[in-house]
């Protein structure tokens, strides 16, 4: 699941182009199936989005939670791909997108009615 923030008037003209650049990269990076997105995005009020002095309104704050299992050459390949991709595709700079994956282990999901760890998922996680 991904949870994305950024001020409203400048995510909400791009969030479904965003989406795609976004699932993009966890497809080729992380090789999840082209019909596994969960996106969520939280379009925030001036007042109720601070962010980080030296950047600009696009400010773009992305948490991803995974289960856990990926090596670190991968995550860091996710991140520098996004990184790429949003400025190339979306034109914002990576000064502009803080990334945060946050693992848990697989026992600690639940969807399909069973826990991730009862699931026969279609894709790896150890990549």
């Amino acid at each position: 699941m991904i949870a994305i923030f950024g001020l409203a008037d400048r995510l909400n003209p791009i969030k479904a182009r965003m989406s795609d650049v976004l699932h993009g990269c966890l497809v080729e990076v992380l090789g999840l199936p082209a019909d596994k997105r969960a996106h969520r995005f939280f379009p925030m009020a001036r007042d109720d989005f601070y962010y980080p002095g030296g950047r600009s309104e696009a400010y773009t704050a992305i948490a991803i939670d995974l289960i856990a299992g990926r090596t670190e050459a991968s995550k860091k390949a996710l991140i520098t791909t996004i990184f790429t991709r949003f400025a190339s595709e979306l034109g914002i700079e990576p000064i502009d997108v803080e990334i945060t994956i946050r693992e848990q282990p697989a026992h600690c999901w639940g969807f399909r009615g069973m826990t991730g760890d009862e699931a026969a998922l279609s894709y790896k996680i150890d990549v």
